[in-house]
Order: structure tokens, then C-alpha cells, then sequence
């Protein structure tokens, strides 16, 4: 009943899909991180993604995230391009201002507005760091390489508090953030799926219940966003194995779904991408020249 209230203040029941403005005509991009998903939950659980892929509107890949498989370490990686070995960003535990060009950075040094919703590690790896919680926690600056930001720190965060914010509020923020603001490139990212994997591990009922909840509460901001004209990308950092484990090796640890809504061509079904070409393809695919320390091949076209 919650979801269902929420969905209809959000999407009223009448609104058309696919609405008739429905377009891929414009740079303008979001990227949906939601944190800790394995591949196989993605595609059995997200009912909603499954079915604009199924309606031919998304399309689907399966992408492999770099080692070590944390959190932290692919942060690192999907913004800059580069392997853990190069930005040492070895865990959760070493978080500090990165030196190498991100997607933040050259995005704004081409005129670009960004934007960020996300855990405060973010900040800090892209824009300054330590993290003070009351400068950073939000902030608005032109001239900075994240130039609208909302972050949460999840201080206090355990097994039994997850200490992570309303989903909802998440994509709400966001989408002021492109209607008030409009951020030509923004990311969110949500840690509630990958908590409760930590938490349950994947292969249970309260998973399933999370996965479809989100499921439910993303899909009508996202109808919104392709409205506003922005292509998106919903995917995970990594994935979780049978114990609530990442950081290692193997499918489900590693790899996890990449949905694409927008109008670029896509590799080959079969085709595993490869976590080091996020960055690079987003560059591509808004226009912005990638810079020489994004080594991987773009899979986006411009």
C-alpha cells in the first residue's frame, strides 16, 4: 500500500507510456548506481527493468567490476577508468582525493553541469576531502567539478542499523536536482541492497521483498527522467555471493546487469563489459574528450 501511494503521486495512472515525447535527442545522462546487486537478482527480481527490455525500450549487458570487488575500490574505478592497482583505492578504509581525470572533472572542464546524489565517499574521492559534514553534506558550486551535490554518510552504519536513507528521497533529490538545476550528467547511488544482502545474503524473502521494492520505486522516476529527455544507466558496483560477500572473484561477486535507456549502440549481447570503459563511454556519449588515462574502450559511440 506505501509503494503503491508513492507511485501514484509520482506517476498518475493515467500518464501514457511510452509518452509521446519519449526521445533520445539529447547528451544529457544519469547514472543509477544501487550498490551490491548480483547479476542473477537483477534479472529475476526487476520486474519493472526486465520489462522495458522485454518491450524493446532498455537493453541489457552483464558488466564485471574491477578487483578487488569493493565497495570503495569501484567507486574509484567506474569514475575514473582506472584499476585499483592505479588510484590505490584498496578498500572501504582508504577513501581520499583522487588525482587522476574523472567523469566530474572533465564534464565540467567541457562546460558541463554535474550533479551527485550519493554516499559521501564520492565527494571526497571527487571533490575534496576529509568529508565535513556540515560544508559537504550539500553543496552548489559553479566552478567545482561536481558542481550540485546531496550526500549522506551512513556514520553509525552495522548489521542490525543500516543507517541508509529513504530510496525514495534518493530519487527525489536527483530529480530536482535535474529539473531545478538541469545537471547535464548526474549520479545516484543507493547502499540499502547492498546493506541487506550484508545482512540476509541474496537467496532469501527479505531480498526478494527489497529487490521488488526497489524495483517499484525507481520505475516511475525513471519514466520521468527519460521524459525530461535524459538517457540513464541503472547498474551496480559489484555483486554479492551466497554469503553477503564482495571483493573477490566470481560471478556473483563480480558481475552484475547494466540496463541502457538511450539511443547509442550496444555491443553484442554475449559481450561482458568491462567496468573500466563506464567512464570513458559516458565521456563519448556526452560529447567530452576522454583523457589519456582511460585506457578502455569505450562501448558507447557518440
Amino acid at each position: 500500500p506505501e509503494t503503491d501511494f508513492i507511485l501514484a503521486q509520482i506517476l498518475p495512472p493515467e500518464a501514457p507510456w511510452p509518452p509521446p515525447e519519449m526521445r533520445y535527442d539529447m547528451t544529457k545522462l544519469l547514472l543509477i548506481i544501487l550498490d551490491g546487486v548480483p547479476y542473477r537478482n537483477w534479472r529475476r527480481l526487476f520486474g519493472n527493468l526486465e520489462g522495458w527490455v522485454a518491450q524493446g525500450a532498455a537493453s541489457v549487458h552483464r558488466i564485471r567490476a574491477v578487483l578487488p570487488s569493493t565497495s570503495a575500490s569501484c567507486y574509484a574505478s567506474i569514475h575514473t577508468g582506472v584499476p585499483p592497482q592505479v588510484h590505490k583505492v584498496w578498500g572501504n578504509e582508504a577513501v581520499y582525493r583522487l588525482n587522476q581525470p574523472d567523469i566530474f572533472s572533465e564534464a565540467s572542464k567541457a562546460g558541463l553541469k554535474t550533479g551527485a546524489v550519493t554516499h559521501s565517499f564520492w565527494s571526497e574521492m571527487f571533490n575534496r576531502a576529509p568529508f565535513d559534514l556540515v560544508r559537504d553534506i550539500e553543496y552548489d558550486e559553479p566552478n567545482g567539478p561536481i558542481t550540485h551535490g546531496r550526500f549522506h554518510t551512513m556514520t553509525g552504519y552495522g548489521n542490525i542499523n543500516q543507517m541508509t536513507p529513504s530510496d525514495v528521497d534518493l530519487f527525489a533529490t536527483l530529480t530536482r536536482m535535474t529539473e531545478l538545476h538541469g545537471i547535464d550528467y548526474g549520479i545516484l547511488h543507493t547502499c540499502t541492497l547492498d546493506s541487506m544482502g550484508h545482512r540476509f545474503y541474496h537467496d532469501c524473502e527479505e531480498m526478494d521483498h527489497a529487490c521488488y521494492v526497489m524495483d517499484a520505486m525507481l520505475a516511475p522516476f525513471l519514466q520521468r527522467w527519460l521524459d525530461k529527455g535524459y538517457e540513464v544507466i541503472v547498474t551496480a558496483d559489484h555483486g554479492q555471493d551466497e554469503r553477503g560477500h564482495h571483493g573477490g572473484t566470481g560471478e556473483l561477486q563480480q558481475d552484475a546487469a547494466f540496463y541502457y535507456f538511450g539511443a547509442s549502440e550496444m555491443p553484442a549481447k554475449d559481450v561482458v563489459l568491462d567496468q573500466l570503459a563506464l567512464a570513458p563511454s559516458i565521456l563519448t556519449r556526452l560529447g567530452v574528450p576522454v583523457p589519456e588515462t582511460m585506457k578502455a574502450k569505450p562501448f558507447f559511440s557518440a
